[in-house]
């Protein structure tokens, strides 16, 4: 009997992928198989509507030890012994059902992909957007996450480093929940989630397993939803306690030489990480689903296969080693259980209580369709690109007031009322605190450092997908270079709406093609990452927000930058500009559009020769010794990184070059590819010969110094009124 579409919504197939599994399997699929497929071949597991675009992006490079894809993260090799893996993901649709859980298990799996490396997570950041402030459930979901992100991650002992948030009504009802994290391992211990021959045993180490997450990967993470209530089932409930010795025992286990691979039990659960270690490894698989130790009585076996119980790992054993690895967790007081075998064969073949249930060939579990598309550009896009930004009125505040109001904003103002929940110091190698343009670690036992950010920007990707996403980039790397850090990866987050609609399906296209087109610029690999689509609420889709997660090098880690003004009578310097122009167009999808105006219009652009130019020189400046701050110019405009600047040093601002023009345009347009700098004025000779030398345009700004902000005779606010609004804006907006 054909199976009713019912059965087929809850998995997520289409009718046609249905018939397409009929066809290759020559045959019906029986309930379980059903379930497999519906898991592996969903969006959130097969990449069905972006596998062909990934493929686009450049992913190698002399640092590359771990292709993107290949494993449960990329590793990008640091030298001296030492490799970094990283990757983001998100946790979306089940932060907007659960807040509070949704984000946790959010940061517990991606930690898990990081150990599953064998590298030991040093460092988290998050991307969030929300609906506006002023809505009680947007609020509801912002304490919600950011307790959840708190709690786990302070409880497994790993820092929270670093994030953005920001808010537009295109997330009401769909918040963005994507976190990062970075690990660092000795690189002659490089795990692989793999079984090295047959009769390896698949061992499943800690949590037992219960009902919850069901359907996660097919059915939350792979289609639009509007009842929650009904997918409250999908949701995973974490134990950090748990993680976090399950962290500890298998980085233990990862040093045995009977241990072979390790992989993380995420979305789908012991369906997608088994059958993809037995596809990595080119063998076929055995699984005795009565062997998997569970919590809750009258689980059937499609139940346990698909749960999505968190703090689970499967581990590839030698058959001789299983009593070191159950012994090795029992110090812990961790179950190590076997519960299969790799073989010489094609399939994955269930058994539950030596009957057999299943057994499907695993090539065609692990094969997906794939869909191919390049759609036309919308006619409202070229609608709003095309808007004459010359003809919008100037604001009806004064210079002064716009300022205040700017830097009040929730989007641009101190969330310092968020990251002071995360333990952001726990392992003691963080050396910059949260609230400047990237975060910089030491690594222990060299003299060397990293920096790590995420960045992204919803509205400009929205009026550009292709521009936007490459601004995206560069603004991540710049945010790299304000610390004097070298770009060496990027990991990502593609957070779009329903990719069977043409609109979507050009964002995504676009997108992922501006950030091939950025990263080739700066022959920066793409190492790992995430799509997550269907982000949809009441038939509107979220703006396309693809979410950029950078990771730089520097030589020496005491040669760093903040942006914070650090002394009086210091020379203030643009980079990347020869004046402080006012041109309309720099205000295409800025912050004082959307919040003065109400209007999200016009066509941001970005010149990549400039802005790698401009890096360049900021990070020479820095490892020089000229600067003492450098700072990111973008949401806001010169007028609020100037302010950010004061601000946070305490110290106030003398802007004399002139300001021509409208005040909007020239004072809060985000024109691409400038930092604003301060230097001793001794220094300043140096710094005007490397960017003469490197063809990078510049501007002496003025000076630091004084209780107030003056930009020309266009503006002048007093520093302790600027610093009430940046300080307390997030919190009057979140408290109203």
């Amino acid at each position: 009997m054909p199976v009713s579409q019912e059965a087929l919504d809850e998995v997520a197939l289409s009718r046609a992928e249905y018939e397409a599994i009929v066809d290759r399997l020559g045959r019906e699929p029986d309930p379980l198989e059903l379930g497999l497929f519906g898991s592996l071949w969903s969006e959130h597991c097969g990449y069905k509507h972006t596998s062909a675009l990934l493929r686009l992006l450049p992913g190698t490079g002399p640092r590359l030890l771990v292709a993107p894809g290949a494993e449960n993260a990329g590793v990008i090799d640091l030298g001296d012994g030492l490799a970094i893996a990283m990757k983001m993901e998100s946790h979306n649709h089940p932060s907007a059902v659960e807040p509070h859980e949704g984000a946790a298990t959010g940061i517990g799996g991606i930690v898990r992909d990081i150990f599953a490396m064998g590298a030991r997570p040093i460092a988290l950041l998050n991307s969030l957007r929300f609906g506006p402030l002023d809505i009680p459930r947007n609020r509801f979901l912002v304490a919600g996450v950011v307790g959840g992100i708190a709690d786990y991650g302070n409880c497994i002992g790993v820092p929270d480093v670093g994030g953005e948030i920001s808010f537009d009504s295109c997330y009401s009802g769909n918040p963005l929940i994507n976190v990062m994290c970075v690990g660092l391992l000795d690189n002659a211990r490089l795990m692989s989630a793999t079984a090295r021959a047959p009769g390896d045993f698949l061992m499943l180490v800690g949590a037992d397993t219960g009902r919850d997450g069901m359907h996660g990967a097919s059915g939350l993470a792979s289609r639009t939803f509007e009842d929650q209530a009904e997918m409250r089932s999908a949701i995973q409930v974490g134990n950090p306690f748990l993680e976090k010795v399950l962290i500890e025992a298998c980085l233990e286990a990862a040093r045995l030489d009977v241990v072979g691979g390790m992989q993380d039990c995420g979305a789908a659960g012991i369906t997608s990480a088994a059958i993809e270690m037995a596809e990595r490894s080119g063998l076929g698989l055995r699984v005795y689903i009565d062997r998997v130790p569970r919590r809750e009585e009258g689980m059937t076996p499609y139940e346990v296969m698909l749960s999505e119980s968190q703090e689970r790992m499967l581990l590839s054993v030698d058959p001789g080693g299983a009593q070191e690895v159950r012994d090795l967790f029992g110090k812990w007081d961790l179950d190590a259980t076997v519960i299969g075998e790799f073989e010489e064969s094609d399939n994955v073949t269930c058994f539950d209580n030596g009957v057999e249930l299943t057994s499907t060939p695993i090539a065609l579990l692990e094969d997906p369709p794939e869909y191919v598309f390049d759609p036309p550009r919308p006619r409202w896009l070229t609608d709003l690109q095309n808007t004459d930004m010359s003809s919008v009125p100037l604001p009806a505040c004064s210079p002064s007031d716009a300022l205040l109001q700017l830097l009040a904003s929730p989007n641009i103002a101190s969330k310092r009322s968020v990251y002071r929940q995360y333990d952001h110091q726990v392992q003691t190698n963080t050396v910059t605190t949260p609230g400047t343009d990237s975060a910089v670690l030491r690594l222990k036992g060299t003299k060397r450092g990293i920096a790590v950010t995420v960045d992204g920007n919803g509205r400009l990707c929205y009026l550009e997908p292709f521009a936007g996403t490459a601004i995206a980039v560069a603004e991540s790397f710049r945010n790299l270079a304000c610390s004097g850090a070298e770009p060496v990866t990027v990991t990502d987050c593609l957070n779009f709406g329903d990719p069977e609609t043409p609109d979507i399906q050009y964002q995504l296209r676009q997108s992922i093609l501006g950030m091939k087109e950025a990263c080739e610029k700066f022959g920066v690999p793409v190492v790992s990452g995430n799509a997550s689509l269907y982000n949809e609420a009441r038939g509107q889709a979220v703006y396309p927000t693809p979410t950029i997660g950078a990771l730089g090098l520097l030589d020496d880690v005491d040669q760093h930058a903040t942006s914070a003004f650090q002394q009086e009578g210091d020379r203030v310097v643009l980079l990347g500009a020869a004046r402080v122009e006012a041109d309309p167009s720099d205000l295409a999808g800025s912050e004082l559009m959307w919040l003065l105006h109400d209007r999200v219009e016009g066509r941001p652009g970005i010149d990549l020769d400039l802005e790698s130019r401009v890096q360049e020189v900021c990070r020479d400046a820095i490892r020089q010794g000229l600067l003492s701050s450098a700072h990111d110019c973008s949401d806001g405009g010169l007028a609020v990184a100037i302010a950010e600047s004061a601000v946070q040093g305490g110290i106030g601002a003398d802007v004399t070059a002139e300001v021509a023009g409208r005040w909007d345009a020239a004072l809060f347009g985000e024109r691409q590819s400038r930092i604003v700098v301060s230097l001793p004025p001794e220094n300043l000779e140096r710094l005007t010969k490397l960017a003469d030398g490197a063809g990078v345009p510049h501007t002496d700004l003025g000076t630091t110094g004084s209780d107030r902000l003056r930009f020309s005779d266009v503006m002048d606010v007093a520093l302790d009124q600027a610093t009430e609004a940046w300080a307390g804006g997030f919190d009057r907006a979140a408290s109203d």
